[in-house]
């Protein structure tokens, strides 16, 4: 109860003991925000590889043919929820006079593609209707979803699409300009790969918008029919675009367990298929995690390295808290002597202001807590606030890739951030209460 008492009673009549707390607060508080931004960033972009090459990804190299038997195959394993085969190719996309964008085509099925990815939920017109997601062309029409970057640029103050004016696209005939990889006379019995011209006019049925700039501003999605068609069908199977597999599984399974069941089941049908033996034995498979892992462990490093850099700036406040708790036990040494002379032991005393260092960093941090909560949830307002008053855009999407500021709390950084910041309060005080435990009663009380 002494020690409760002290230490509300120097919170009361030490006004200085309240710079150490908004010292920690503070550091606390800046901690959390670039630990949560920077882990909202990475887990931002996961998700991305998620919606991009589903739980697992499968690239044989070569063109799969008789996908459609494959991906049954796939769905009867208990484990996988849907698969879809994406057919990846390049071209040019004509929007009107002088408006032409390089695209990314991506021949798909839709509704298999939608269960993987989720493309129903980022399309601005299919979402709010009921019922699966497909292309509803007329005979002999062809339609396709658009990327919203590719139709029109963000505002350059804003950073936002106008969507409204998006929504006019849908309807509107494109005509896309790609290629196909044939095997052309070079005399002498020999044939060489030569590039053939192919083009598609189709109808715009709706627009993209995932919020990842990078995918919006280059990516086309038609009917993975007309997308082979757009290829040459006598052509070797190493030549031009091929399919890509991709798997979503069932909840709560885990990918990488699946790597080797999913391995020996591409195995089994590429052989039936008389695929070349390097397709089979050398694919591109993995998680989506595992296609980045490079990635994030380097956005990981400088994570950490930021962390170390601005925790050694807020290191700061532990020599405050030395200073202001040295001073403190200097002012109240004759509290001290009294306490000993009433027969408390020296680690009594030292505990006292160990003690009420460790109350500092306690109350300090919940207030850093709550700072760096406020901020992360409403960081897009402040972003958004900062450009108003000063003119001054910090978040870009096409720069920063995401539309919006990842603002998700990051628990277990934050978990870690407060006990540092608690056994660094206490590290500040530590000397002083030393100091503190060393008084002599007698030296202090002799002239009293």
């Amino acid at each position: 109860m002494l020690k409760l008492f002290l230490w509300l009673r120097y919170l009361r009549k030490k006004k200085i003991v309240l710079l150490s707390i908004a010292a920690v607060g503070l550091s606390v508080g800046l901690l959390i925000v670039v630990a949560s931004l920077f882990s909202g960033f990475i887990k931002a972009v996961e998700k991305t590889g998620e919606e991009v090459f589903g739980d697992i990804y499968l690239n044989p190299w070569v063109r799969i043919g008789e996908y459609g038997r494959l991906l049954e195959r796939l769905e009867s394993l208990q484990e996988v929820e849907a698969a879809t085969a994406v057919l990846n190719s390049y071209g040019l996309l004509h929007l009107g006079r002088g408006d032409v964008k390089g695209v990314s085509v991506l021949g798909i099925e839709p509704v298999s593609y939608s269960k993987v990815t989720g493309l129903k939920d980022n399309l601005l017109n299919h979402k709010s209707k009921q019922g699966e997601v497909g292309f509803d062309a007329q005979p002999g029409e062809v339609e396709g979803f658009v990327g919203i970057g590719v139709l029109m640029m963000p505002d350059v103050e804003t950073d936002e699409y106008d969507f409204e004016e998006a929504l006019k696209w849908i309807g509107r005939e494109v005509v896309l300009t790609t290629g196909a990889v044939v095997e052309k006379d070079a005399g002498g019995g020999r044939t060489e790969p030569s590039f053939k011209r192919r083009t598609l006019k189709f109808r715009i049925a709706d627009i993209v918008f995932t919020g990842m700039y990078l995918r919006d501003s280059k990516d086309v999605y038609l009917p993975i029919e007309q997308t082979q068609q757009l290829t040459e069908p006598d052509s070797p199977l190493w030549m031009g675009p091929h399919e890509a597999i991709q798997i979503k599984l069932a909840e709560g399974i885990e990918p990488v367990g699946m790597l080797e069941p999913v391995r020996e089941l591409w195995e089994g049908f590429a052989r039936e298929q008389g695929l070349p033996e390097y397709s089979i034995s050398k694919p591109i498979l993995d998680t989506s995690k595992g296609m980045q892992v490079r990635f994030i462990a380097e956005l990981k490093k400088q994570m950490a390295v930021l962390i170390l850099i601005f925790g050694t700036v807020c290191s700061a406040a532990v020599v405050l808290i030395f200073c202001i708790f040295y001073m403190l036990v200097m002012t109240k040494q004759k509290d001290v002597a009294i306490i000993k002379s009433c027969g408390a032991a020296s680690g009594t005393v030292a505990w006292i202001f160990a003690g009420f260092g460790a109350c500092v960093g306690i109350v300090g941090s919940a207030v850093g807590t709550v700072l760096g909560y406020i901020v992360i949830k409403n960081i897009n307002t402040i972003e958004q606030w900062i450009r108003i008053i000063f003119g001054l855009k910090l978040w870009k999407s096409s720069v920063y890739v995401f539309e919006k500021i990842p603002n998700q709390l990051n628990l277990s950084a934050s978990g870690w951030i407060i006990l540092f910041a608690i056994l660094a309060a206490t590290i500040g005080a530590f000397i002083p209460a030393i100091v503190a435990a060393k008084t002599q009663p007698v030296q202090i009380l002799r002239y009293e």
